[in-house]
């Protein structure tokens, strides 16, 4: 795992977070796979709302 700092403003911060399967751009929009929201979407939606990097519980995405 790389985090790259491209950009501060202020206390804001603008990055590159390069991890073993991929890179995304910080800051940004991170689905949270709890409660089922996630877990009844197919990866082809998730890729229509622009999502890069989804946090997922194991616990709740086997329920």
């Amino acid at each position: 795992m790389k985090y790259e700092l491209l950009k501060t403003d202020g206390k804001a911060r603008r990055g590159r977070l390069t991890l073993n399967h991929g890179t995304v751009e910080t800051p940004i929009f991170m689905p949270v796979g709890t409660y089922g929201s996630v877990k009844a979407m197919s990866p082809l939606e998730l890729k229509e709302i622009g999502a890069q990097i989804v946090l997922g519980n194991t616990f709740h995405l086997w329920l």
